[in-house]
Parts: C-alpha cells; sequence; structure tokens
C-alpha cells in the first residue's frame, strides 16, 4: 500500500487565531492587577510560549499581533470600557460582567476601533471563537451582540 505524505499544515488556530487567544489570556490577567501589561507580554513571549500553548502561548503565535492587543487594550482601558458599555444592553452594567467576557469584549472592541486593516467580521468571528473554547452557554452570543454594536460605533462607514 501506497503511504500518502502531506504537506498540509496541521489542524488548529491560525498564527492570529493563536495571538487572539493568548491576548486575551494576557489581558484576563492583567485584570486581576498583579503585573503591568509590558510584564505580561514579556512573560508570555520569554517564559510561557510553549507548543501547545499551555499555560501561554503557541511558539508561531502571530506576536506582533499579540503584543499590539494587549498593550493597545491596556493603554485604552477606559476609552474601551465605555464603548463597550454603551453597547450593553440596559439591564447590564461592566460591573456585572464576568472577567473572561471582560478580556474578550475589550481586546474584540480594540481591534474594532483601533485596527481598522482587520475586516470587522473577521474581528467579531475570532472573539466568538475564542469565547466557544471557555463557554458552551450564552456567552459566545452575548458577545457576538455586544461586539456587532461595538462594530457599528467604531467603524460606522465600515459595514460590510
Amino acid at each position: 500500500m501506497e503511504e500518502i505524505v502531506s504537506d498540509a499544515k496541521p489542524a488548529g488556530p491560525s498564527r492570529r487565531q493563536a495571538a487572539r487567544l493568548s491576548a486575551v489570556q494576557a489581558l484576563y490577567q492583567w485584570q486581576e492587577g498583579q503585573d503591568a501589561p509590558a510584564e505580561i507580554v514579556e512573560q508570555f513571549l520569554k517564559v510561557r510560549t510553549g507548543e501547545a500553548g499551555e499555560g501561554g502561548m503557541r511558539r508561531d503565535a502571530d506576536k506582533p499581533l499579540f503584543k499590539d492587543v494587549v498593550e493597545g487594550t491596556a493603554s485604552r482601558r477606559d476609552e474601551l470600557e465605555a464603548l463597550v458599555s454603551a453597547s450593553l444592553a440596559e439591564d447590564w452594567t461592566w460591573a456585572r460582567v464576568d472577567r473572561l467576557v471582560r478580556a474578550i469584549l475589550l481586546a474584540g472592541a480594540y481591534e474594532l476601533a483601533h485596527r481598522p486593516d482587520v475586516p470587522l467580521r473577521v474581528v467579531i468571528n475570532e472573539y466568538v471563537e475564542i469565547a466557544h473554547a471557555f463557554y458552551d452557554k450564552g456567552e459566545p452570543s452575548f458577545i457576538n451582540s455586544v461586539l456587532d454594536r461595538v462594530a457599528r460605533q467604531a467603524r460606522s462607514s465600515d459595514r460590510k
């Protein structure tokens, strides 16, 4: 029997998806208030890089994107929290939102508001997929809805 050899890359998240997942993990850690964003980025890049991303990020993750999302989100925290808070349903407050969901929403809001090079549907889909990695109930739908509203505010001229 002839052996078939494939040069295809293994299934799994892309380099950018891996960077976004790691950025959400880093932002979650940052919300605990123990380390500055630059220190957390350094931890992920130098100490916590592994093959499977266990406790850190994959070696082949898009490191410039990771750094941009973490540091950009942290430096614009107040602006992004206001943007997301304005996109919550009337009966929701920022304080009511789970910390991991906050990290996902902040990262997504950062990319929607400050990364016009990335199509808005890509941003929303990527962060909804990250939510699916952690939640199997209503959180992914909640994140989709909120990020869609954020996109309307942040990219009113880019609705596609």
